[in-house]
């Protein structure tokens, strides 16, 4: 078996749309970056990577490329994927944890863990996605920017 761990943090702008596990969710602020910015999916996309020591999106989608310009973090996420699977692993189970001060992310948690799932192919119960805040402090509570963490468990097929 294998555990991977992923991070990743954007700054918020005023315009972006906010994409969240591959779900949009209405809010005047969204993750800025060269891709959908999609964090917690990139925090993902790390921790699969880093499970099986196969680097980081930064190397496999690297930003100075154009291709990957307002690419579908999901549809990156599938690709990452198909990495994992042909190195022989496949996913136990993965937990994410979104640091955002607003907007609140409740009422949106189980549509991303649906999302999530669909995307890799795995059942709902194997995907855990967490929201939290700072409690004002920081660049996160500040409202400044968003990260996220995310952890994977690999088990070989």
């Amino acid at each position: 078996m294998r555990i991977g761990h992923g991070y990743d943090v954007h700054r918020l702008k005023q315009g972006r749309k906010c994409i969240l596990c591959g779900v949009e969710i209405p809010s005047e602020l969204g993750p800025d970056g060269h891709s959908d910015a999609d964090v917690p999916v990139h925090a993902l996309m790390d921790a699969l990577l880093g499970a099986l020591a196969l680097g980081d999106i930064g190397a496999h989608f690297p930003p100075s490329d154009n291709k990957w310009k307002d690419a579908s973090s999901i549809e990156l996420l599938k690709t990452v994927y198909k990495l994992v699977k042909s190195n022989g692993y496949s996913l136990v189970n993965a937990d994410i944890t979104i640091v955002l001060e607003s907007p609140r992310l409740f009422e949106h948690i189980q549509k991303m863990r649906e999302k999530l799932a669909e995307t890799l192919k795995t059942d709902l119960n194997a995907i855990s996605v967490k929201a939290t805040t700072e409690e004002k402090l920081g660049f996160t509570g500040d409202g400044s920017g968003i990260s996220a963490t995310a952890v994977v468990l690999l088990e070989p097929l």
